[in-house]
């Protein structure tokens, strides 16, 4: 490895040996050889630091925080801790395809702006089903907000964007650090105001290169909290959302975390917030009503039979990772300079 390499990946871990092991081997297994895998390592856990040596590869540098500090510390710290131009994330139960880094780069190297947030598809590999995200790519001249936030059915996922998907400059990351103390939807909140920026804009590869294992089940790094946390996070954003995308995240994402309360109230108030500060749609309402009157895991259950039929949005990657993906034929970098017709947190985050 140079001493400086071509990209930087941050992985975030705490209490979980097999799963970060797994990522970075995939990371080692990426086509573009010369770079640096940082694992920041969230408190004392000797039994990660010791899985992750064992791979015996020089390229992973491994970082052990003296206390959790949570997600998005421990990729804060990671990045600034980054020695390329660019940096990857990838969350730690995570893993790439083989030529993941390499098509972001050449995307990356050829954008139009200073400061390219290059993401990509995913596989969505759930215990009941496997289907790919986004479904469709933003269209010309699309709010990149709406394209994210709003959507055109009853499931979230027609716009998307995920923590492992990015490939940023490492300067952008630093300049616009993840907000620590936030414990969901961190990719969106660091998405929205980096995308603020004026040298910024988003660029797709159109082919899955994430394998997003999606454990409902699973403890993450990331923990559960009060719906008022994040709703209060959302009312702070306003000034970057479009109000149709603000009316989208508070009767989807916003209502899908206070609906298991089953209060009255917190109905009242996020459907009067959404009249009042956005611009609901008829998705909007079908969306907010089938989150308060259907059980999580009953919408869970109909998503995944729904979005697996013949016909859906399917991968065309192999079950078992890593494995090839599709043509680079069909990468498809969009924005205001180069556009092409077509949150966060996990999907039990965000809203089936």
């Amino acid at each position: 490895m140079s001493s400086t390499p071509d990209v930087s990946v941050v992985i975030p871990t705490r209490g979980r040996p097999d799963l970060v092991t797994r990522a970075a081997r995939s990371v080692l297994a990426q086509t573009v050889t010369d770079l640096e895998v940082v694992v920041v390592i969230d408190g004392p856990d000797e039994a990660t630091r010791d899985a992750l040596t064992g791979i015996g590869d020089d390229r992973i540098r491994v970082i052990m925080l003296p206390e959790s500090g949570g997600a998005p510390n421990a990729r804060n710290v990671g990045v600034e801790a980054a020695r390329a131009r660019w940096t990857a994330l990838l969350d730690d139960d995570d893993e790439w395809l083989p030529t993941k880094l390499a098509v972001q780069l050449d995307l990356a190297e050829g954008a139009r702006v200073a400061m390219p947030v290059v993401a990509c598809r995913l596989l969505n590999r759930t215990p009941r089903a496997e289907f790919v995200m986004p479904r469709r790519l933003p269209a010309v001249g699309e709010p990149l907000t709406e394209y994210l936030t709003v959507r055109r059915g009853l499931f979230h996922g027609d716009g998307f964007i995920q923590t492992s998907t990015i490939l940023a400059p490492t300067e952008l990351l630093r300049r616009v650090p993840f907000t620590v103390g936030l414990r969901r939807l961190q990719e969106l909140d660091w998405t929205f105001r980096a995308l603020s920026h004026a040298d910024v804009d988003l660029v797709y590869a159109a082919e899955p290169l994430v394998i997003w294992h999606q454990d409902e089940d699973r403890p993450r790094i990331t923990f559960d909290t009060v719906w008022e946390e994040q709703f209060e996070w959302l009312q702070r954003s306003r000034p970057l959302l479009t109000r149709r995308a603000y009316a989208a995240l508070t009767m989807s994402v916003i209502s899908s975390m206070a609906a298991p309360t089953r209060s009255a109230a917190a109905f009242r108030t996020l459907l009067r917030e959404a009249r009042r500060h956005g611009q609901p749609g008829i998705f909007d309402y079908l969306a907010f009503g089938q989150i308060w009157l259907i059980p999580p895991q009953l919408r869970r259950t109909l998503r995944d039979r729904i979005l697996r039929k013949p016909g859906a949005t399917r991968a065309a990657v192999p079950t078992t990772p890593p494995g090839p993906v599709a043509s680079t034929d069909a990468r498809q970098p969009v924005g205001p300079a180069r556009l092409a017709s077509g949150d966060s947190g996990r999907p039990s985050e965000i809203g089936a």
